[in-house]
């Protein structure tokens, strides 16, 4: 039933994608690849190379587990592997009680590896904290090495030649700082200077995004600059001493046809035989912020990023070739008794409230505290939305939700669409909400029910539809269609999310038997 529910989900979006007429592939899907290389919000990216393996760092904020690990052998297809922190209790902030860190938590990290040992820098925002993380196995367990009362934004990590430890980032200008040498804090004495001041050389507007390399001798620092109504643009800076002086270039001012949204905020990485590539992120609308792959080429000592004329090529060669693809957005059946790595959570999860044995084969969501909205929910379970063309479905069993109970999918950010079932008066409806408006309503006659959810992200279209269907086969549209955001209040794209909730009395609880997704990826063109 679920292969036949999947197969219909994909006819129709392929249809809709294609308009019925003849598709062709831009990209050869053995050999090349169609920018963003991913399509799906994956921000503040931070990449590198140990040996034929990249790993790559980003930011998740408010979703736990957080400070996401990836995988690569070709920078094309990436695998998440393992997650730095389970959870953050600093703050009950992040259990939500007593408010929420929506667009908060772990922000921009950077990833270093050194002497054996791999290492992550990042800062949280509520509250200001600023730690590092080490892990000999980066699929393995992270272990803290730094817990600083300070934030640190937007800061990079240098181990340099000498073995002095160093950190650049934004502080009322770009700042050098040193640390100590077992990176348990800042160093007294140590180096602490603020080496530029971006107005103070021409450079007003926006500048943060720090990545701080050394190549060939020279400290090479990649920023973004936002020039008053400008683009997104990316800079490097060089020196041959930390201390200065620096001198700049504008490496990319690119949207990659997509209206004023540059290309920008990443580093340079090369491959085993000395290729060089640019991963930075675009803004993308309500998917989120993606990542970008370029060509990068040296000329006169910087590394400049593009084709020949300066713009990201929409199709170009993998990096490395022979690897296959791998989904960042999976299916599962919950079968298995430990809970997939494309899984998180909305902030903490109370893992008292949550099962995948209970009910084998099931996900088993428990209600635990009363709430009034979907933020307020513990416990909301989500993916990523992919373009150009997704969509989601789960099966739901209702039986066990008491009265006041709501539970469903969403599109899930600051202003979601949401399709759900709600239990009043005793009686179980499936409802359609718009942000806060409710659009449309049925009754719900059994305890077993489809949900499905259709995004569109084509070039800026941001469409999402709900469906319902009573036997997994025959689906029906409830409510019409949902305009997706991105905004800063969430600071993220729109997520597949599986929730449940009491706005009465806790100790309901619903059962999902499966989340199947398919997708129509970006080099379905016309």
């Amino acid at each position: 039933m679920k292969r036949i529910a999947t197969a219909i989900v994909l006819i129709a979006l392929l249809v809709a994608g294609c308009g019925g007429g003849n598709k062709q592939r831009e990209a050869n899907p053995g050999t090349t690849f169609t920018n963003p290389v991913i399509f799906a919000d994956v921000p503040d990216t931070d990449v590198i190379r140990v040996g034929s393996d990249f790993y790559m760092v980003s930011t998740t904020m408010h979703l736990m587990p957080g400070v996401p690990i990836m995988h690569s052998k070709d920078l094309v297809n990436w695998k998440i592997i393992s997650y730095v922190v389970p959870e953050l209790k600093d703050s009950p902030l992040y259990d939500l009680e007593g408010g929420n860190v929506y667009g908060q938590g772990q922000w921009a990290t950077s990833l270093r590896h050194h002497n054996g040992k791999f290492y992550v820098f990042f800062a949280t925002n509520r509250p200001q904290k600023t730690y590092i993380f080490s892990a000999v196995d980066p699929a393995g367990e992270w272990t803290k090495v730094m817990d600083l009362d300070q934030r640190m934004h937007d800061t990079s990590l240098l181990f340099d030649d000498d073995g002095r430890i160093y950190t650049v980032g934004s502080a009322g200008g770009v700042r050098v700082r040193e640390m100590r040498s077992d990176l348990t804090g800042l160093k007294e004495g140590g180096l602490d200077t603020l080496i530029f001041n971006g107005r103070e050389i021409g450079l007003p507007g926006l500048l943060e995004g720090s990545h701080i390399q050394k190549h060939f001798g020279k400290y090479y620092l990649f920023m973004i600059w936002w020039p008053s109504g400008g683009i997104r643009t990316q800079l490097a800076f060089r020196a041959d001493r930390l201390e200065g002086p620096w001198e700049h270039k504008v490496i990319l001012a690119d949207t990659l046809d997509l209206n004023r949204a540059g290309v920008a905020q990443g580093n340079i990485v090369d491959t085993e035989d000395g290729r060089w590539y640019g991963l930075l992120f675009q803004d993308h609308g309500a998917v989120g912020r993606v990542p970008v792959l370029m060509p990068c080429r040296w000329e006169d000592g910087w590394p400049i990023l593009g084709d020949e004329n300066g713009r990201v090529p929409k199709v170009m060669e993998k990096p490395v070739q022979g690897y296959p693809e791998t989904p960042l957005v999976v299916s599962d059946d919950f079968k298995s008794p430990t809970l997939g790595l494309t899984w998180e959570w909305n902030h903490n999860p109370d893992n008292s409230l949550w099962s995948l044995t209970e009910r084998r084969g099931w996900m088993r969501l428990r209600t635990g505290r009363v709430v009034q909205t979907i933020f307020e929910a513990p416990n909301t379970l989500s993916q990523r939305t992919e373009g150009r063309m997704c969509s989601g479905e789960i099966l739901l069993d209702v039986k066990a939700m008491q009265e006041g109970d709501v539970a469903g999918l969403a599109a899930y950010c600051s202003e979601p669409g949401i399709i759900q079932v709600v239990v009043e008066n005793g009686s179980k409806f499936i409802v359609m909400k718009d942000r806060d408006e409710e659009k449309a309503r049925v009754e719900l006659p059994k305890n077993k029910v489809w949900l499905r959810l259709d995004c569109d992200f084509t070039d800026g279209v941001d469409r999402a539809t709900f469906h319902y269907s009573l036997n997994g086969r025959k689906w029906t549209q409830l409510g019409g269609d949902f305009k997706m955001v991105y905004n800063l209040r969430h600071f993220m794209g729109n997520r597949f999310s599986i929730f449940n909730y009491a706005t009465e009395a806790p100790g309901g609880y619903i059962d999902i038997d499966h989340f199947e997704y398919s997708r129509t990826p970006e080099n379905e063109v016309l």
